[in-house]
Formats: C-alpha cells, sequence, structure tokens
C-alpha cells in the first residue's frame, strides 16, 4: 500500500524497498470550469540538481523540449497537450541506479504552458498529485495530493528526489512560484 504525504513530509524509498532502481513519477491533475476559452497545458518537468541546488549544466533539465537525460537516469514519458482522462497526466521514468554521482536532488515540477497568454494559474488546477510507482510490480509506493493551495501561481515544484546516506528519499514540497517556466528555470540555474 501507499504512503500518503502531507506537504513538507519526507519519507525514505530505498531503505524500506531493497533493490527498488526503476521507479516512474506520475503526475495527474483536473482543471476547473473557467470562462477563458482556451485548453489548459499543464508541462511537468525534472532538474536534476548539484549540492547547491541548481543544475550542474542546462541539460540537466529534463523537459517536453529535452526528453532524455545523457545518462538515461531521467526519461520524460512525453507531452499531454490537454490533460484529458484518468490517471496520470505525464510520466517522468527514473533509474535511480544510472543517476550520475553529481546529482543529489531531483526535483520534479509541473508548469502551466503560455500562462501569461491564456491568463490562467493554479487556482484553476484541482485534484494535482504526484506518485511514485515502483517500473517494475507497478505497485504506487508514495503519493501526496497537493490540495488547493494555489491561486495565482503558475508554476509548482511538487516534490523532490534526494539523496541521504547512500539511500533516496522523497520530500513532498508543494511549492508555489510565480513566473512560470522561466521563473523555475532561473530559479534551478538553467540558462533562459
Amino acid at each position: 500500500m501507499a504512503v500518503s504525504l502531507q506537504k513538507g513530509q519526507k519519507v525514505d524509498l530505498t531503505k524500506g524497498n531493497p533493490g527498488l532502481s526503476k521507479i516512474y513519477i506520475g503526475l495527474g491533475w483536473d482543471t476547473n470550469k473557467y470562462d477563458g476559452g482556451a485548453d489548459f497545458d499543464l508541462d511537468a518537468a525534472a532538474f536534476l540538481l548539484g549540492d547547491n541546488g541548481k543544475v550542474p549544466c542546462d541539460s540537466d533539465f529534463i523537459f517536453y523540449g529535452n526528453l532524455k537525460h545523457a545518462s538515461e537516469s531521467v526519461v520524460h514519458m512525453g507531452d499531454n497537450l490537454t490533460g484529458d482522462g484518468d490517471g496520470d497526466d505525464e510520466q517522468i521514468k527514473v533509474d535511480l541506479a544510472r543517476v550520475p554521482a553529481n546529482i543529489s536532488k531531483i526535483d520534479f515540477t509541473v508548469t502551466i504552458y503560455d500562462y501569461d497568454v491564456r491568463a490562467q494559474n493554479f487556482g484553476q488546477v484541482s485534484n494535482a498529485y504526484i506518485r511514485i510507482v515502483d517500473e517494475m510490480t507497478g505497485q504506487e509506493i508514495i503519493r501526496y495530493d497537493l490540495g488547493e493551495d494555489f491561486s495565482v501561481e503558475t508554476a509548482v515544484v511538487v516534490g523532490e528526489l534526494y539523496r541521504y546516506n547512500g539511500e533516496w528519499k522523497f520530500n513532498a514540497i508543494g511549492s508555489g512560484f510565480a513566473g512560470g517556466l522561466a521563473a523555475l528555470c532561473r530559479n534551478f540555474g538553467v540558462n533562459v
């Protein structure tokens, strides 16, 4: 049974699951009814970070424009342009055994594409979640439902995998940003 987290909670991932290496991160959301008329296009991304909380180089940013890390440790499974349907809207595969040694954290984010043109924000999004699934068994290990804490934010750092004493842990972050993807990129040291 999956561990269900609240904002700010941290949990061991590999310590209680020896041999766990291949996982996928499922991110999902629904949009509320609104009068804007434009489709909602939310985008998941992963930032592979060093000890300083920044990407060592721009290619350590995995998103719809750069789907696979050079190490093949993080692979984005593709952009869902509408978010229609049940289940995960976007998925990112992670092979923990292949994550380069200089990467100490992987932050998972969701942003709203063209939020400024479409006048959209996370106040119009509901039922957002992140879950970690064992790729080999298909079993959900960790789940974090974000709740309705957002209003004008256009980007959210949803959660983070991080190394601690040779093991991987997960932190349920749920931190909102204004300024969309560009703001996140600047925060994590990606040149925009």
